[in-house]
């Protein structure tokens, strides 16, 4: 749904929240290549403060859990890998939610080249996930959502 592959994000279920910013990581082939490495060994979500259960490079069907600290409470996120780019130009994964996420969704990390600059793009579906208690904290989700959008984006600097 996230499509790290596709250069342009076509329109997308309008049953989930869309997302999509992007942000200037670095310039030159060193920066490059550093962060299309490490974007797909998950140190876009440990350098925002995330701990991630796997260190191996992400690869569709990976199945990984996620914790997150936020607001002084620990959530553990099962999420699986659902698509991986590795183009001369573009490297990222895209990841759907799984059973007992605080939301339902996918969220992608893509890193693209244009000409020398190095960007970092976040896209993300997201809707109320179906168990409680996470129904009714969605408005407060979908805050720490965005906050956790900009740790994102400074992440692989």
């Amino acid at each position: 749904m996230t499509s790290p592959d596709l250069r342009r994000w076509p329109p997308s279920d309008r049953k989930y929240r869309r997302s999509e910013v992007t942000a200037v990581i670095g310039n030159g082939d060193a920066v490059w290549k550093r962060v299309a490495n490490e974007v797909l060994r998950w140190r876009v979500k440990t350098a925002s403060g995330f701990a991630v259960d796997s260190t191996a490079p992400v690869s569709p069907g990976d199945r990984v859990v996620v914790t997150a600290h936020l607001f002084g409470f620990t959530v553990v996120v099962p999420v699986e890998v659902v698509a991986v780019v590795q183009e001369p130009d573009r490297s990222g994964f895209s990841y759907r939610t799984m059973p007992g996420h605080p939301v339902c969704g996918e969220e992608a990390f893509i890193v693209h080249r244009y000409g020398d600059e190095v960007h970092l793009t976040i896209r993300s579906l997201t809707r109320t996930a179906s168990e409680q208690p996470w129904r009714v904290l969605y408005p407060l989700l979908l805050m720490a959502q965005r906050i956790v959008r900009r740790r994102y984006l400074r992440a692989l600097r």
